[in-house]
């Protein structure tokens, strides 16, 4: 859709508010609105102001001034407003007599990745596959104090509530790690999903499934269809907005939170990714292992090279960490595989296709940033190809053996990802510069990824009493 067209719709949809989303640096929309009295071709070209201070990882106050240029090839109709709404992605940029994009924007970084792929000559494009989980929830309360910190989370068809007196209590609640694919009534949220899925069709994102996630306490799944790397962090934002506000319609909550519950599975985000030229699909060789090429050998040796650091980008929460241990489907394990999901990276098997073809990175979780984490996969993969980094040679496997029950001696030689967001992050400090090529990331958006990660997530989180810790130590 071009400037014209949405011109168009909105005299066709009779539209009353426009409503002008970015991404922050965290990976969360962020919007403003305006009447359409206050809308017309000149924003395309000129812009909106606003204040960059008050967005996370943004700008300081003594250079708030900001603005953004909404991308018409985003706009669709807002599925949730009651009035008719034009929704408008938008990238930021800095004032001035020449408008400049401002570096710290994740949908630029995103731009950029896309931008180098096609001038290395490796490929045209990227195609990208994110797998986002999510629970949902019918009640969600927590709070924190000085002295006190406590949440509660319930769903109608957990396995705690198999004795709760509900009048009458209907039974049918799912078994910790069993909820991966039994048909309702044990499954009570297919027609919500279904209903989240349409809204999606009904804003141009594309589904392939739906279904019923491993976890008990209603955790989901749904699966769009690949598209290019940009666009697919578009449609991952929009599509958390959707099934969040799909969700709190029908009174019930949702949340991509990695590890929510104690004792069952977590919700990761897998990503599937390929490469293609001329319309041909660089990662497919019929001979080759799992059917992959060696440049699709060589991108995920990139890809398991530098995971220690891209860890600080693709589970950037410490709540990530608390999925990634072994046992729980967690891929920990530096490894490749054909089928095999306890290794970090997966070759799906399902079709002999040469489309098909692609590489699954695994240890991503959905409270990651998509436009920072697709462009530093790609980067990491790009350098493997660059660098010829073969896989094998780097001890990265093919493993296809069940990893969490090899011997002790053997499973000793495997590498696993770091085991918590400290960690990851100072990996990320210590091995960034591929990130750096062709100014996709740049140092300073680095630093301030790092800074800010460690100031909001890791030190709150390691300076508060756990609760359990009273249950281990009140007594000593």
């Amino acid at each position: 859709m071009d400037v014209k067209e949405v011109m168009k719709l909105v005299k066709e949809k009779g539209v009353r508010m426009v409503d002008y989303k970015f991404v922050d640096l965290l990976g969360t929309w962020q919007h403003k609105t305006v009447p359409v009295a206050e809308f017309d071709e000149k924003v395309f070209e000129e812009g909106t102001g606003f204040d960059g201070s008050s967005i996370r990882g943004f700008q300081n106050i003594e250079e708030s001034d900001m603005l953004l240029l909404p991308d018409p090839k985003t706009a669709i109709i807002d599925p949730f407003a009651k009035e008719p709404t034009l929704s408008l992605v938008c990238d930021v940029y800095e004032p001035g007599a020449t408008l400049k994009r401002y570096a710290r924007d994740p949908r630029y970084v995103a731009q950029k990745a896309e931008a180098y792929l096609k001038e290395s000559g490796l490929a045209d494009v990227s195609y990208w596959g994110p797998e986002p989980e999510f629970f949902i929830f019918d009640d969600v309360r927590y709070g924190f104090s000085q002295n006190s910190a406590y949440y509660y989370l319930d769903s109608g068809e957990a396995v705690w509530n198999t004795g709760q007196n509900s009048g009458p209590n209907l039974g049918y609640k799912l078994r910790n790690k069993e909820g991966y694919f039994p048909v309702p009534p044990h499954d009570q949220l297919h027609d919500l999903r279904t209903e989240m899925v349409l809204t999606l069709e009904a804003c141009g994102v594309r589904v392939e499934t739906h279904h019923h996630e491993v976890a008990t306490a209603g955790q989901a799944e749904i699966d769009m269809r690949f598209d290019s790397l940009t666009n697919m962090a578009d449609k991952t934002l929009l599509y958390k907005y959707v099934v969040k506000n799909v969700a709190r319609r029908h009174g019930k909550t949702v949340t991509f939170m990695p590890k929510p519950i104690f004792g069952d599975n977590g919700s990761g985000m897998h990503v599937h990714q390929s490469l293609w030229k001329d319309d041909k699909n660089l990662f497919f060789d019929a001979d080759g292992y799992g059917g992959i090429s060696q440049l699709a050998q060589y991108y995920i040796g990139g890809l398991l090279k530098h995971a220690p650091a891209l860890m600080a980008i693709a589970a950037p929460t410490t709540n990530s960490y608390k999925r990634l241990v072994p046992g729980y489907e967690a891929p920990v394990n530096l490894v490749f595989s054909q089928r095999n999901r306890s290794a970090a990276i997966r070759i799906p098997m399902y079709s002999r296709k040469p489309a098909s073809k692609r590489i699954e990175f695994r240890p991503p979780d959905p409270s990651s940033n998509p436009y920072l984490l697709f462009a530093a996969l790609l980067m990491a993969g790009l350098d493997g190809i660059k660098k010829k980094i073969s896989p094998t040679a780097e001890g990265f496997g093919p493993l296809d053996k069940n990893i969490y029950e090899l011997p002790p001696e053997e499973k000793a030689n495997i590498k696993s990802v770091p085991g918590t967001l400290e960690e990851a992050l100072a990996a990320l400090e210590a091995d960034h510069a591929f990130l750096l090529e062709g100014g996709v990331f740049t140092e300073e958006l680095i630093d301030s990824w790092i800074n800010l990660k460690k100031k909001n997530d890791v030190d709150p989180v390691r300076l508060r009493p756990h609760p359990f810790e009273f249950h281990l130590y009140f007594d000593v």
